[in-house]
Order: structure tokens, then sequence, then C-alpha cells
């Protein structure tokens, strides 16, 4: 009988010592597993690489500027989250010499709405690549005081390089983000008034040069003062025909008292959208009240001045802080 018992104890204890191992064997795989588990989640949280345009702006020292500016609007989620965004981007030295010109030291002085818009006047909607760019107006997505519906056109210059509003130069092009592109430039894009988009596009050099000329008011204090203004400002082709329609003298015969009045015929108080033309519509200028011109829409947009001359709008709603412009291929001439 005692042969039994320990033959019997004998074989319980082996049965536990077996199940003993198989337990500690059982415990390594789970905190191997478990080990396994852990690494697969320390994988799986790594932030996603952020090649945003407010991501790359971030990785970019000469550009901390920029993103303390986008920080103060609170802009950094909307250029982060996806789109089709154009951004020019200013450097720390272009902010460094914008805020030379302003009372304020630093970006978190300049007043947070008036920063916005600034920094919306440097963004498109639309994707535009270095090549994509031409001479001509594109839409930002700031708003100036003129229109709430309009947002503010930029004049792109691509005669020699890319030049924005005739003063701000990309210097670097195409930084490919996930929502856009980046163009570097070396200024930042203040909000234009009439004087900004008549001076930044060639196609006004005549109008600029006789607003400017000997005799005249201070129109470019006018015309970047508050309005807002409405002008229909003749292109160079309608000043050269203008010159040759008073030959022999030319322009050069008119008065200065004549040409004040001739530039003021072409300049209407409020911000009045090509949309808001009517057919027969009798608009009045600065000028003088009795001085009106028609806006006749048949075939096409035309102005019927004083003098029945008849004047193509050849371009619209070139939208100004302080008003907007549309381009006509006559000069309009008010009665002498």
């Amino acid at each position: 009988m005692r042969n039994l018992f320990f033959n019997l104890d004998k074989n319980l204890k082996l049965t536990i010592m077996k199940n003993v191992f198989k337990i500690r064997n059982l415990t390594l795989i789970l905190s191997f597993l478990v080990l396994l588990i852990s690494c697969n989640d320390d994988n799986t949280a790594a932030p996603p690489v952020d090649n945003s345009i407010t991501g790359l702006a971030l990785k970019t020292p000469d550009l901390s500027m920029l993103v303390q500016a986008l920080q103060r609007a609170e802009l950094t989620a909307t250029l982060q989250a996806s789109g089709t965004y154009t951004v020019f981007a200013p450097t720390n030295s272009a902010f460094t010499a914008f805020l030379a010109t302003t009372p304020y030291s630093t970006i978190n002085d300049v007043p947070k709405e008036a920063l916005t818009q600034i920094l919306l006047n440097h963004v498109i909607t639309t994707k535009l690549t270095a090549s994509d760019l031409t001479t001509g107006y594109i839409k930002t997505m700031a708003k100036g005081t003129a229109s709430t519906t309009n947002t503010l056109s930029m004049y792109v210059n691509t005669a020699a390089g890319v030049e924005l509003n005739g003063d701000a130069k990309v210097t670097t092009p195409n930084i490919m983000a996930s929502n856009g592109v980046i163009h570097v430039v070396d200024e930042v894009i203040g909000l234009p008034t009439i004087v900004t988009h008549a001076t930044a596009n060639p196609n006004f050099t005549s109008l600029v040069g006789a607003l400017t000329s000997a005799g005249q008011p201070d129109f470019v204090s006018i015309l970047s003062g508050t309005g807002p203004f409405t002008v229909f400002a003749p292109t160079n082709t309608a000043v050269t025909a203008l010159d040759a329609e008073l030959a022999p003298g030319g322009i050069a015969s008119v008065s200065a008292a004549n040409l004040t009045k001739v530039l003021q015929y072409h300049v209407v108080s409020g911000n009045v959208l090509a949309a808001t033309l009517t057919e027969g519509q009798i608009v009045t200028p600065i000028l003088d009240p009795a001085q009106t011109f028609t806006v006749q829409l048949s075939g096409g947009a035309k102005i019927k001045d004083a003098n029945d001359r008849i004047s193509n709008i050849v371009a619209t709603d070139v939208q100004c802080s302080n008003g907007i412009i549309h381009a006509v291929d006559k000069v309009l001439l008010p009665i002498f």
C-alpha cells in the first residue's frame, strides 16, 4: 500500500511540474505577444508627416514670421486643411521691412483683423505653379472696405520673372505642398488701392502720367484715400487715340484745367460692380452733377459720353481696397 501511495504521489508531482512548465511557457508567450502589440501601437501612434502649406512653413526657418502671423490670425488650420491653395509667402526680412513702415514693433502688435486681410491677400484658392501664372489679374481671398462680396484683385506681371501688384517679386517658386503650392516673395503684399493697380498695370502708364502731370490736383492722395471710388480707366491705346483725335495740337493742347475735368469725369463715387450696371443707366461722375454719361449694354458694355462718343468697357471689376477699376478703350470727354 505504501508503494502504491508513493507511486501516486510521484505521478501527481510529475503532473504538477509539467503543468507548471506549461504555465511558464504560456506566460512567456503572452509576454512576447504583449511586447509585439505594444511595439505596433508605438508605430501607429507616430504622427504623420505634415506636408501642408502650414507644415512646410513650420519647417522653413526663413518663414518663421509668416508662421507667427498665421498663428495670430488663426489661419494655420486653414492652410493645413485639404485644398488647392497658392500662397505667396513673405520671408522674415520682408516682414521686418513691412513692420518698419507701420507703427507696430512686432507681428503681435498688428491689429488682428488688419493682419488677417493682409495675409489673405497672399492666398489664391487655385493651385498655380510658376508656369501657370500669366500676366493679368487673379483674385485673392482678401477683402477691402469697398466691397463685402468682391475679393481683392492681384496684378501678376510675368514680363521678367513674376511680379505682384507692381512690387513683390517671387524669389523661390514652386514649393509643392499636399494642399497647394508656395512661392516665396521678397515683400509683404499690402492691400492694393486704386493707385496701386493703376501703377502696377503697364497698360495704364499714360493715365498715370496724366494724373500726376503738372497743374493737376493730388490725384494720388485722393485715389489712395478711403473712397470708395469707381474709375473708368482709359488704356494707353485710348490715350493715344485721343491724341490723334485732338490733332493737330493733340493732348498737349488741352489746358491743365480742362485736363482736370477730363480726369474727374472718369471717377464715380461708390464701388460700382459691372453686374450692377443697367441699360440706359445715367452715371454721375465726381466732376459735376450736370456732366453725366450713359451706360449701354446691347452688344457688350459701352459708355456714351456727353459728346455722344462711344467707349467699350474692355475689363471689369478690378477690385481695390478703396474702390474698383473698369478699363475703357476710349477717353471719355465732358462738355468744356
